[in-house]
């Protein structure tokens, strides 16, 4: 018994010690990634300037061509996150100022998005190489119920988040192969598929009437300075439920609806997705109206 305890306590340490070094190895790869993802690319940068700030979801990643910023000399970055949520806006928010980052305006993406305030696991997890590297990324995550297990645990977020941040990504982020994530000043064009899903429904769908992520990100550009644009964007004709943005109106009467100023179906993608046509459309009624 004595010797299998002995042997027992050897193995453990053994699978602690390697738990440690590959937690390290990882995260120093990781540390020194600046060109696949947007995430990494804000962590590891120094202080920037920017006219405009977009972030959001994948609605605020297709929808605002950055591009057509930039034609107005507004120098313009979409920090819009596919599948993302108002958690990880937040967080890559306090990330830019935290690096210095001089933002004139933030446009936020706020509709669909209101009715939770929860992460997006597989965005939020994009974050968890830098968590013992910043007190601003361990605060925010600290309210999450598994993080003891993220922190504690050598290791163990890149085993549970292999997908996003284990040996695949980290193998591609020590060669730097580069993704197209940062691509046209990270906006990303999205084109019209025949199988694209043009009905939807979101009758169920209500916003919080206190989103705490949302409110963070009002505070912090009051904090800063910075004009705050929050908007929602547009839906096609066949979204069932329409009524959720007269909701997101009434419980946050200061975000600005433009759900409605593109509608055909030939502009969108899929129904909560516009084309890059669709998009540009709509990206000059903004700059009409704000710029």
């Amino acid at each position: 018994m004595k010797h299998f305890l002995i042997y027992t306590i050897k193995i453990s340490v053994v699978i602690l010690l390697t738990a440690i070094a590959l937690d390290g190895l990882y995260t120093y790869v990781f540390l020194q990634s600046k060109n696949r993802g947007k995430i990494e690319t804000v962590f590891n940068s120094k202080a920037q300037k920017y006219d405009v700030v977009i972030l959001g979801s994948s609605r605020a990643n297709n929808h605002f061509v950055s591009k057509m910023f930039e034609e107005k000399g507004l120098k313009t970055f979409n920090y819009g996150m596919s599948g993302g949520h108002l958690f990880e806006a937040s967080l890559l928010l306090k990330l830019m100022i935290e690096r210095k980052y001089t933002i004139k305006n933030v446009i936020l993406e706020a509709d669909l998005n209101l009715s939770n305030d929860h992460q997006a696991e597989g965005i939020a997890a994009l974050f968890l190489p830098y968590i013992h590297n910043s007190e601003t990324i361990k605060n925010h995550f600290q309210s999450q119920e598994n993080f003891n297990e993220l922190y504690y645990i050598p290791f163990y977020r890149y085993i549970k988040y292999d997908g996003k941040i284990g040996f695949r990504e980290t193998f591609f982020t020590l060669i730097h192969k580069k993704t197209n994530a940062l691509d046209n000043q990270g906006y990303y064009p999205l084109k019209k598929h025949k199988n694209g899903n043009m009905k939807n429904n979101i009758v169920n769908l209500n916003p919080l009437k206190h989103n705490k992520y949302y409110e963070e990100i009002k505070t912090i550009c009051k904090a800063n300075n910075i004009n705050f644009i929050p908007v929602m964007t547009p839906m096609c004709e066949n979204v069932t439920g329409m009524n959720y943005f007269d909701k997101v109106k009434k419980a946050y009467p200061e975000i600005y609806n433009y759900e409605n100023v593109v509608v055909e179906n030939k502009y969108f993608s899929s129904c909560g997705h516009m084309t890059d046509s669709g998009a540009r459309l709509f990206t000059a009624i903004i700059l009409k109206d704000f710029f």
